[in-house]
Formats: C-alpha cells, sequence, structure tokens
C-alpha cells in the first residue's frame, strides 16, 4: 500500500481576475504544504473563474490565462512550493495556429507546467454553452505522484459514459481527480453522491470528486467536495457553501503501469516515482454536516447575493421595505449577506398602505438594525396624477413606478445597489410592475417560488430563535395576506389562485415543460390552467428586462430558459 495526503482547495475565485485567482492558488498551496499535503487541487477553470463564457473567444483573455499560468509555476516555485504537485484549472488553446479555446487543467511542479488535460466533454444544456466556445480534449492525463498514478478528469466528464472514467480503469490510476465548477441546484447533492459512488466503481479505484464555491452572477457554487472509494464509502465530506481546504489521508496502491507504454489515449506524466515514507495518518478525514433543504436555498441566495456585491465592487445595497413577506425576506438574507450596516431600506407608502404594514417594516428594521427610512409617495403620485389623469392599473402601477425612481435616485446618490424583491411565482405571471417593483441590479428572490419564499421566512425566524437570537422577520409580514396594496383592500388572490395550487402548476409548466393536456390530466381545473399559462406566456417580455438573481432550481429564469417574446403559440391551442 502507497500512502498521499490530498489536499482539496474547495475556494472562491472570481472571473477574469488572473492575479488575485493566483493569489489564492499560492495561498491555500502554502496552506497545504503546511499541513504535508503531497498533492493539492484547485477547482474548475481556477485561474480565470467560471464560467468565462464568451471571453473565452477573445484571444488576449486565452494568452493572458496561459501566461498566468507560467507565472505561476514559476511563483509557487519561489514561494518554496515548487516541490509539492499543483492542480490547477485554467483557459488555454488547443495545439495548432487556429484559436480553438479549451478547459483545461494543468499540473504545475517545480516551477513548470509538467502535465495538461484538455476538458473532453463540452454540457450544451441548461446553464452551459461550452460546446460553442471550447474544442473538446481527446487524451486522458494520468500523473505518477510519489509512485502513485492520479487520472484528472473535469466536471462534465464525470457526468457522461465513457470517456476519461472508462480510460481511467484502462490506465490503471489508483486516484480519479475530478475538478468541476459544478452550479448548485436544490438536492443536488444527492445526486452528485449517488454519481460520484458509481464512477468510482466503474473507474475501479478511490475518486475525488472537488468543486468550487462561491458567486458568479446567476450561478452559485456550493463546494460540496467529496472523496469516496471505489466500493462507495464515502471517506470525506467538505462543507456546504464556504471556502475549505479538504485533508485526507489515502492509502492506495502503488503503481503497476509501464510508464513507458502507456495505453492508447493516455497522455503520461511522471512527478515523482519514490513512495512517501510511512507516516502517521491524520486525523480523522472531516464529514461535514449537510443542510437541511430549506437552509440549502438559503445559504445558496446569501452566498449569490453576497458575491454579486463583493465581485463588483459595490458595499451596500438599498430596497424597498413594505412590511410585506417578499422585502422583509430580501432584506434578512442582505444582512446575512453584507451585515445589517450596509443594507438601506426605504419605507415608501402610498394612499392605500396600511398602517399594519408601516408597523412591520419599521419592527423589521429594528430586529436587524439596518438603515432605515420613511419616503411616503403621495404627494409624488397625485402630481404625476394631475399631469395624466390614469386610471385601473395605469393609476396602480404609477405608485409602483414611483417607488422605483426614489430608490434609483438614492441607489445613484449614495452609491447602493438597488435590490428588486419579486420572486419566481410573481416573475413567471407578470406581477411585477416593470420600472416599479422590478427596479433594481440584482433580484435575490428570482428563482425562488412565493411558497418557498414563505417557508425560507420560517426557517430563518426558527434559526434565530434557536441560536437565543431575535428572529429577523415579523410575525404579522408571514402571517398576513399578501398584498400589493394599490388599491383599497386588494390582496393577491383577487387575481391569482392561491399560491400552493398557483406554483405547483408553474413548477409543472414551468420547470416540468409539461403542456395543458397533462396539466388538466394531473389534476389541476382547466380554468386555472389556461389563466395560467396564459399569464406565463404573455410576460416573457417583461422577464427579458429583469435583473440578474440566483439560481436555485433545476430551471430558471434566464439561461435556463430561452423562448421567443414573439410568437403565435398559445397552449390552450395544443
Amino acid at each position: 500500500m502507497a500512502q498521499l495526503r490530498l489536499a482539496l482547495a474547495q475556494v472562491d475565485p472570481t472571473v477574469g481576475d488572473l492575479p488575485g485567482n493566483s493569489r489564492l492558488v499560492r495561498q491555500w498551496s502554502a496552506q497545504a504544504a503546511a499541513a504535508r499535503a503531497h498533492l493539492v487541487a484547485f477547482p474548475e477553470m481556477m485561474l480565470t473563474a467560471y464560467p468565462v463564457e464568451d471571453l473565452a473567444l477573445r484571444p488576449s483573455f486565452v494568452e493572458a490565462s496561459r501566461a498566468a499560468l507560467e507565472r505561476l509555476a514559476r511563483d509557487l516555485a519561489a514561494d518554496g512550493l515548487g516541490d509539492l504537485p499543483v492542480v490547477v484549472g485554467y483557459l488555454d488553446r488547443a495545439p495548432g495556429g487556429r484559436l480553438l479555446p479549451q478547459n483545461c487543467a494543468a499540473v504545475l511542479h517545480g516551477g513548470a507546467v509538467v502535465a495538461r488535460y484538455a476538458k473532453h466533454h463540452l454540457p450544451t444544456y441548461g446553464v452551459f454553452d461550452e460546446a460553442r466556445v471550447f474544442a473538446p480534449g481527446h487524451d486522458l492525463a494520468v500523473v505518477r505522484v510519489r509512485g502513485v498514478d492520479v487520472a484528472i478528469a473535469i466536471c462534465e466528464d464525470l457526468w457522461q459514459e465513457g470517456g476519461p472514467v472508462s480510460k481511467t480503469r484502462e490506465a490503471g490510476a489508483e486516484l480519479l481527480l475530478v475538478v468541476n465548477g459544478s452550479p448548485y441546484e436544490e438536492e443536488k447533492d444527492d445526486t452528485r453522491l449517488e454519481l460520484v459512488t458509481r464512477r468510482a466503481a466503474q473507474a475501479g479505484c478511490t475518486l475525488a470528486y472537488l468543486n468550487m464555491v462561491g458567486g458568479q452572477d446567476e450561478l452559485v457554487f456550493d463546494g460540496d467536495s467529496l472523496v469516496v472509494d471505489a466500493g462507495g464509502t464515502v471517506l470525506a465530506r467538505g462543507p456546504q457553501f464556504s471556502e475549505d481546504l479538504l485533508l485526507i489521508d489515502l492509502d492506495l496502491e502503488e503503481s503497476t503501469v509501464d510508464a513507458a507504454h502507456p495505453p492508447a489515449g493516455v497522455s503520461f506524466t511522471s512527478v515523482s516515482e519514490e513512495p512517501v515514507a510511512a507516516y502517521a495518518r491524520a486525523p480523522v478525514p472531516p464529514h461535514a454536516q449537510r443542510l437541511d433543504p430549506v437552509g440549502e436555498v438559503w445559504h445558496a441566495v446569501v452566498t449569490g447575493l453576497r458575491d454579486y456585491v463583493r465581485k463588483n465592487g459595490m458595499t451596500s445595497v438599498v430596497l424597498g421595505l413594505s412590511g410585506g413577506i417578499d422585502s422583509a425576506l430580501v432584506a434578512a438574507l442582505a444582512c446575512d449577506a453584507l451585515g445589517p450596516e450596509h443594507v438601506y431600506a426605504v419605507s415608501m407608502p402610498s394612499s392605500y398602505s396600511s398602517e399594519h404594514s408601516k408597523d412591520d417594516a419599521a419592527d423589521l428594521a429594528e430586529r436587524t438594525g439596518l438603515h432605515y427610512r420613511v419616503q411616503p409617495i403621495k404627494d409624488m403620485v397625485q402630481s404625476f396624477q394631475a399631469q395624466l389623469e390614469l386610471e385601473g392599473v395605469a393609476e396602480e402601477n404609477l405608485q409602483a413606478r414611483c417607488r422605483g425612481v426614489i430608490l434609483m435616485g438614492l441607489a445613484n446618490q449614495e452609491g447602493h445597489l438597488t435590490l428588486a424583491t419579486s420572486n419566481k411565482s410573481e416573475l413567471a405571471v407578470g406581477y411585477s410592475t416593470l420600472y416599479g417593483d422590478s427596479v433594481g441590479g440584482f433580484a435575490p428572490l428570482k428563482d425562488v417560488p412565493k411558497t418557498l419564499v414563505w417557508q425560507l421566512a420560517r426557517w430563518r425566524n426558527d434559526q434565530a430563535a434557536a441560536a437565543g437570537r431575535t428572529p429577523p422577520i415579523p410575525e404579522s409580514s408571514i402571517t398576513k395576506p399578501p398584498s400589493a396594496e394599490l388599491r383599497p383592500g386588494q390582496v393577491d388572490q383577487d387575481s391569482l389562485p392561491p399560491y400552493e395550487v398557483l406554483d405547483a402548476v408553474l413548477d409543472r409548466y414551468v420547470e416540468g415543460n409539461e403542456g395543458r393536456g397533462q396539466l388538466v390530466a394531473a389534476g389541476f381545473e382547466p380554468a386555472v390552467v389556461d389563466r395560467v399559462v396564459s399569464l406565463v406566456d404573455r410576460a416573457e417580455w417583461k422577464r427579458r428586462q429583469f435583473a440578474p438573481g440566483p439560481k436555485i432550481s433545476a430551471l430558471a429564469f434566464g439561461r435556463d430558459r430561452r423562448l421567443p417574446i414573439t410568437s403565435k403559440w398559445r397552449e390552450q391551442d395544443s
């Protein structure tokens, strides 16, 4: 048996920040070396961060990544880390004269790039569009480290049958190391575990699955790195939504492969032949506790919001605080993500705003400690009305648009990012006033349906109570009937089905792509189905103009779902 101490650096890089990401590699490599690791790995496209989208098509960016990789190898050696093999993801180009970008991983050792692997399988579903910007690789890279053969693969290579996993067994590798930029979706951790276990058995060796953490625009990476042996035993598991250096001592077979004659389709590099001398094992490897399903979503949204603000160079946010559940939840999320000292909330009561809503907004501000002010809109609305004489929905929307003007004015004046507070259910059916309550640079609840909004509020308050702290969200904000308060006595259910029914239809129609016939067959009332799908279809133009927000479901509005705005197709006709 050969021992090998593996370090998986589950870290949070920033797209395009080549110097900053290089510093992260150096810092975490130093930690790995201090822990006496024999091999340290970093996530998919660590140097450039992921996804780079069409930046991959810019020759200047590709060359900058290649140069940064060479410089990083030298810097690691200068740091005294030249003897530690470092696996790092980066952007490269295929050999030859033409610019064919590739999603690659390299092995750095002794001040040089000693091995290179290009991702084989390029996903083109959901949020992924890699086949459009990358060229695929072909050979499996195997690197011998202290007498142990380590095969390297990248993310989608694990999800697809054949390719690198099947080659791993043929190559006789004792460890399959997979570096990932795998975005979070609800309950995806269970899917990953099943996949990793199955692939470890197919490869016939221990499998180490390293995932990125942090937010990038609408994507959130949750970490949740794994090490599983060929028999399906989970040897170690990293935390969710936080940076971590996952250290594990592995007992592996020494290589018996003839390095001079590797199998066809395998690129072999020897970094160090001498096995590790016997050493005392490290403490029991970590098995980070799993979050419950609602807690996962909370941390995903907080991570996405925090990194969107931080990575775009902003420090504070502003939002309208109505006393309703959506704005209350966004305020609580923002306080957790940024700290209440960086959250500015504005109550903007109209002639129709109830006293309890105003009281609930003030109560939340006191509970959380965020910055709070009141700016009535009655006079502003009346001034517009005197000029325009609007009626009905146009008059109602005027109130929302006055609030949008106030928020954007304060954002411009004071340097905040405006947060939109609409949820996925509202966005689906178009119940979000364009240039009104939809105004904002980021929408934390964009992929959170209304029924989950209530669950998240309850979850956060329960967490606070269990820790002996004041729950941030007033109980009346959770329990009162939802209302935009744009006319006397208005509630959402005046024109929408109950949210538990609405969200069930939306889940099947939007995420499940079910048609009218399937929905009716599932037991939904035909009139409800017709009403909901008509609203969804007609609101596509609004959704195209909505702010980005963190993806938490299998199918989020935006990059996941691309439908034409101009279309005569109506589901009722089918």
